[in-house]
């Protein structure tokens, strides 16, 4: 039983139904993906786009799209496996959760401004997905 009151049967149809703010991080954030991690793949799944190689690395959760917790309004990265990943600054958004950690931007400046931090986690999550 689904507990979202709909299904995207694609990532132009989950794009559309962003509000316009966070379709320009999304937008951003999916472009620094697909440049950094050569030979990435895009899939949606819980209605939000996940991102592999051999397996999934990260995902995009916009703080509209219902059934992820986003409490705050923004767009969370997440890292599947961002336990494996060196955060000594932390920088990344653990909470109770064991495995999955995510930082959440709320405009593009930010993101801009974390930009070097980003890089860093996207090519560690990278890495460790040759593992």
């Amino acid at each position: 039983m689904n507990p979202q009151p709909f299904k995207f049967h694609s990532y132009d149809e989950f794009f559309e139904f962003l509000p316009k703010e966070e379709k320009l991080i999304v937008s951003f954030l999916d472009s620094i993906i697909q440049e950094l991690i050569p030979g990435v793949k895009r899939k949606l799944s819980y209605n939000v786009p996940y991102y592999s190689v051999r397996k999934r690395i990260c995902f995009i959760w916009p703080s509209s799209v219902p059934w992820g917790n986003v409490k705050l309004k923004g767009v969370q990265l997440g890292f599947c496996n961002g336990y494996l990943l060196k955060d000594p600054e932390h920088f990344l958004e653990k909470e109770n959760r064991k495995q999955v950690y995510v930082k959440t931007f709320f405009s593009v400046s930010e993101i801009e401004k974390d930009m070097d931090m980003i890089k860093y986690f996207l090519l560690e999550a990278a890495e460790n997905d040759t593992f």
